[in-house]
């Protein structure tokens, strides 16, 4: 036998290194071959239910790190709640319409003209399906637990149905109707947009001042007066059919170089600066009002251009004057309705100008900026022109500029239920309070939705039109569509003809000879992903409406949050979800959006390869995601780095209870040593503020409470010291089993709080604890308990902690001065105020163990000289006398005293524990190498 033989060295299989890419697919084929995810929910069976309704992410690629903070958020969210007392299923979703599928395919060589319709869309529908396999493999390797199997995804019948329903709710209620107004249209896409497709980029675009002659100034003004407007949009020109003025503002006739012009008077200086005007005369002021009905004609073609009111027009820039296209601008098209002005939009679907736009035909509308200049100038019109950046819509898809274009589309009136979202908005639980004010503006400024689009794959608007263009949309209908997608899915729309579409035997008096048509445009995407309340909350049995909770981006404000309330207000009279949560986007190290011409794109199957998904889950918890934040390789080592830390401080913990059986070897926590009780009650601390965190869905909190806990109380206090105590007492000794019970109580309760943040980890540590539950997800939060004199003991503790400060100090002190190596050299003595005095008294501690030196005492009087120097206490640092134990390492006197030789190099307590538990060594003694060391 040799000394070490004598110790109670921790002995354990868990491995130091974690092996975390190779072992965590091992544990997920594990769970889902235990069936772990339903095992869970059918413990939860009659427990009160917490839904998060799964926002569908787009089914096109592999998952990015954005997803990954998103999932990995949710699934935590979930862990937590199934473990604390609810049933909370998942069940994951996605969106699989739309035109980047179509792009897409386009890309790959799919020339959607040129084949037939229902080949292309089955095209469409197996790559979304091939991207589905694709990303739930991605979310599965990071661990995310939920009903896999059996998602939902937007194609698929019964969620179109679904959909379908949504729609026809909205109709019966009067909510759905045609027009032809100007709305965002991507001649990128070729499709019209919704707001919530619009991003904002810098541009530069020409700006122009305009003159347009007089042709009737109803005797009022000059015949030769011309009126100037100033334009950002030179394309928008060809169709301008008048001219806005504010009927409260004052004008002038402004002389110049032998022209009239007139412009507001309260801008006058301005443009006379822009257009350098050096000698001008105001020769006439006139009311805005007095303009209305006069008439001027347009600058390059054979038309009128009817001088209107609106009080729409501002005094912030331009002339007072505002050119007018009604089929290009929102305000042009809504004030102009009075006068009843033609409303021309000659671009076509590709952004090129028709022939409605002689001498453009053909031309791009952007290449047309500089041939109406070119023609403004060639007409004496164009007064001056000059470039600027300013932010102008973009397509958040292709990235491409966008223009107002008036075209027949399908609409959802919001101003009919638009205070009755606003109200429900005010109902919700917004977690990021600002999330509110975002939304409730958002609704209440936005106009009515575009909800149809002109593409090929999506769910078809189930409208029809009778043989004198009557429109079709009653209940009778839309059921029948929605009973047909669902046996059949959407496609059965393009297979058959409008009256093999409707209820057999129907009839509309628009149709006497029985013949219909159908609509050809499909719905807006956010119309798909916005009625998965009515086809997910309200169509699956295990879930129930509204949700407890949406958790995405905060780019969801003007998406799927935005259009799931919409269409839930509309039909429910009340929003899908009861609150709301939002995160940041994940930026590089240096706080740049990741892209691929910067090269700062960081897949998560790059760090799972490297790292393991723990890791990256650890690192989600440990960001504050209500803002951007940041992500590189080297924050993500940092975070590996913390994650060994606490990998190998419950290690620790593991091997030192390895002997220890919690039914047979617990000590009562009244039995404890104080520094026992206290850090049990440090324990209890910290589950009570990471139970309450998680029910924040702060989860930044739990890790730092939790790492905060492992580092300061255990590795830096507890543990440190606890070395003397379960490596050198004996097997059973009251001291070691206490520690134990501590020990296992931290192990269990800690592995618990853990398991929603890394998953693996955790029960993988499970695996090695004496629990009935076969898997910690199995198992229930840690709860707080109730400790007798709780606040004292940590009062008293917190006191004890701070005097260990001023000893440690003192200590490193005594080591750079030589005076002693280790800590366990040292001989401290101290010379308290009475407030210490009476604390170190009540302690009832080996207080030389809690401070790992070999010698503490407690003296009288004054000080001596060299002694350090504290507001509340003196400590004098001296190297022990004695000599150094073999087995505890301890200096001291009594080391040598034992008669039996073979504990010659023993201090009294190690020779007394090893003649009790070793009593052999008495007789044969210990082994020694070739060097003499026993």
């Amino acid at each position: 036998m040799k000394v070490k033989d004598t110790l109670n060295l921790g002995k354990t299989g868990f491995p130091m290194r974690a092996g975390l890419p190779n072992k965590e697919p091992e544990w997920q084929k594990n769970w889902e071959e235990a069936d772990l995810y339903n095992k869970r929910q059918e413990l939860n069976e009659g427990k009160p239910s917490f839904m998060l309704h799964d926002g569908p992410p787009y089914a096109n690629g592999n998952i990015h790190l954005g997803h990954s903070l998103n999932k990995i958020s949710k699934d935590i969210i979930v862990r937590y709640k199934n473990m604390a007392g609810f049933r909370a299923p998942y069940v994951p979703g996605w969106d699989t319409h739309g035109l980047p599928i179509e792009q897409v395919l386009a890309k790959n060589g799919v020339k959607r003209k040129e084949m037939d319709l229902l080949d292309y869309l089955e095209e469409c529908r197996k790559y979304a399906l091939s991207q589905v396999d694709t990303q739930r493999a991605d979310f599965k390797r990071l661990g995310v637990m939920g009903d896999w199997e059996n998602p939902y995804i937007t194609l698929d019948p019964s969620y179109e149905a679904a959909q379908i329903h949504v729609f026809g709710k909205m109709a019966e209620k009067g909510y759905i109707y045609k027009g032809q107004k100007p709305i965002y249209w991507s001649p990128s896409s070729e499709s019209s947009l919704a707001e919530a497709e619009i991003e904002y980029q810098d541009v530069r675009s020409a700006s122009i001042y305009v003159a347009f002659k007089a042709v009737d100034t109803k005797g009022k003004l000059p015949e030769d007066t011309e009126f100037v407007i100033w334009t950002t949009t030179p394309w928008t020109i060809p169709s301008n059919m008048g001219i806005f003025t504010h009927p409260d503002f004052e004008y002038v006739l402004v002389s110049v170089d032998g022209r009239k012009f007139l412009i507001a008077s309260d801008l006058l200086n301005d443009v006379a600066e822009n257009l350098e005007w050096t000698d001008y005369e105001v020769i006439q002021t006139i009311k805005g009002n007095e303009l209305d009905g006069m008439v001027a004609r347009h600058p390059f073609y054979d038309r009128d251009s009817l001088v209107m009111n609106a009080e729409y027009v501002t005094l912030d820039s331009g002339t007072g004057l505002v050119h007018t296209a009604p089929g290009h601008g929102e305000d042009d098209y809504f004030f102009s309705r009075k006068y009843n002005l033609p409303v021309l939009s000659p671009i076509d679907d590709r952004g090129y100008y028709t022939d409605e736009a002689p001498g453009f035909e053909g031309l791009f509308y952007d290449e047309g900026n500089k041939k109406v200049t070119e023609l403004l100038e060639e007409k004496g019109a164009l007064l001056k022109l000059s470039f600027f950046t300013h932010s102008y819509p973009h397509d958040w898809r292709t990235k491409k500029p966008v223009i107002f274009r008036a075209t027949p589309q399908w609409f959802a009136s919001i101003d009919k239920f638009r205070q009755d979202i606003l109200s429900e908005v005010e109902k919700v639980d917004w977690v990021m309070p600002w999330g509110k004010t975002r939304l409730y503006n958002m609704v209440r400024d936005r106009g009515d939705w575009v909800i149809s689009r002109q593409r090929a794959w999506g769910v078809p608007l189930p409208i029809f039109y009778a043989e004198d263009g009557s429109e079709i949309i009653t209940p009778e209908t839309t059921n029948h569509v929605a009973d047909l997608f669902k046996e059949h899915g959407s496609k059965v729309w393009w297979e058959r003809d409008a009256k093999d579409l409707l209820p057999e035997g129907f009839t509309h008096p628009g149709s006497p000879n029985g013949e219909f048509t159908k609509e050809k445009d499909i719905m807006d995407v956010w119309f798909d992903s916005g009625s998965s309340h009515e086809a997910v909350l309200r169509g699956r049995k295990e879930l129930s409406f509204p949700a407890d909770l949406y958790l995405e981006g905060s780019d969801q404000y003007r998406g799927w949050f935005n259009s799931s309330i919409t269409t839930s207000v509309a039909i429910n009279g009340v929003a899908p979800y009861k609150a709301v949560l939002s995160q940041g986007f994940v930026l590089d190290g240096q706080g740049r959006k990741m892209s691929k011409s910067i090269g700062n794109i960081i897949a998560p199957g790059t760090v799972v390869k490297q790292y393991g998904a723990d890791i990256l889950r650890l690192w989600v918890a440990s960001v504050d995601a209500e803002s951007d934040v940041r992500v590189s390789m080297e924050i993500l080592g940092q975070v590996s780095e913390t994650y060994r830390k606490i990998r190998n401080t419950l290690r620790f913990l593991i091997a030192n209870t390895s002997d220890f059986s919690k039914n047979d070897n617990s000590v009562d926590y009244d039995e404890l040593q104080g520094s026992d009780k206290y850090i049990l009650n440090r324990l209890n601390e910290v589950v009570a503020a990471s139970l309450e965190a998680y029910n924040k869905y702060d989860f930044m909190t739990v890790y730092k409470t939790v790492f905060n806990f492992l580092t300061n109380d255990l590795s830096a206090f507890y543990l440190d010291f606890a070395k003397d105590v379960v490596y050198i007492e004996g097997a059973d000794s009251k001291a070691r089993r206490s520690m134990q019970t501590v020990f296992n109580e931290i192990l269990v309760k800690l592995t618990k709080l853990l398991s929603p943040i890394i998953p693996h980890t955790a029960e993988e540590i499970w695996s090695y604890l004496d629990e009935e539950e076969e898997y910690v997800y199995l198992a229930e939060m840690p709860t707080t308990v109730e400790y007798v004199n709780s606040e004292e003991l940590t009062d008293t503790w917190s006191a004890f902690m701070d005097f260990r400060d001023e000893v440690l100090k003192a200590l490193e002190v005594a080591r750079d001065e030589k005076v002693i190596g280790k800590s366990l050299e040292a001989s401290v003595t101290v010379y308290p105020n009475e407030v210490v005095r009476t604390l170190l008294a009540s302690m009832n501690e080996d207080i030389a163990k809690l401070l790992i030196v070999s010698e503490f005492v407690v003296a009288n009087g004054d000080a001596p000289a060299d002694a350090q120097q504290f507001e509340d206490v003196a400590i004098s640092v001296k190297h022990a006398e004695g000599e150094v134990c073999d087995r505890c390492r301890r200096t001291d006197l009594t080391v040598g005293q034992s008669e039996n030789e073979h504990l010659a190099h023993f201090c009294k307590r190690c020779a007394d524990i090893v003649t009790e538990e070793f009593p052999e060594v008495l007789t044969e003694g210990f082994e020694t190498n070739e060097a003499g060391k026993k």
